[in-house]
Formats: C-alpha cells, structure tokens, sequence
C-alpha cells in the first residue's frame, strides 16, 4: 500500500506548481499532454485523482513508453485547475520546462 501523502506535502506540490507556471512552460490538458508525450517533450506528467481510469491508464503508457516520469495528484481536476491559477478544470497537465522550480527534482527521488 501506498504511503500516505501529507497536508503540507500537497501544498508544497501546490507552490511548486505555481512556480513552473509562472517561469516554466506547461500544457494542460488530456490532448495536448499526449501530443507532448508522443513528441518527447513532457519531462514531468501529472494527473489529478478524478481522471478516468482508461486515460490514467493511457497516460501511464504514454508516459512509460517515452521514460518520463508520471506525478499522481491527489487533488480533483478542479483543484489542479486552480493550482495552476486557472478558472477552469484541468485533469491533467505536462511539465515541458520546469523554470526556476525543482519540481522535477523531488518527483526523481
């Protein structure tokens, strides 16, 4: 079983995120995730907790067939959305540059 995941361990992955946004560049969204993970672009995927298990399932091989590594948000597509700073909903999202943040730093280890 999966170790349980923090209050303060979620806000840290919340203020990570705003970073990249604001110096980094993403792309949100299930179509343009994919097109960045058949390019080879994305360096870092995550995916909120009420994504339907067919597209989590799809995203995991996407992901595992170009070796990026994939981030389980454990907040709903709505709460992604807004921890990106956006009005609307969002299930999942690719890392493409993480700016200043060490995002992908911490999801390495």
């Amino acid at each position: 079983m999966a170790p349980k995941k923090s209050k303060s361990d979620a806000q840290s992955i919340g203020a990570k995120l705003a970073l990249v946004i604001k110096s980094g560049k993403v792309v949100l969204g299930y179509r343009s995730t994919l097109k960045a993970l058949r390019s080879g672009k994305a360096k870092l995927i995550l995916i909120s907790a009420n994504t339907p298990p067919l597209r989590k399932s799809e995203l995991e091989y996407y992901s595992m067939m170009s070796k990026t590594s994939v981030h389980h948000y454990s907040g709903t597509n709505i709460e992604l959305g807004t921890a990106c700073g956006k009005l609307f909903r969002c299930s999942t999202m690719a890392i493409l540059d993480a700016g200043d943040s060490d995002i992908l730093n911490d999801q390495q280890a």
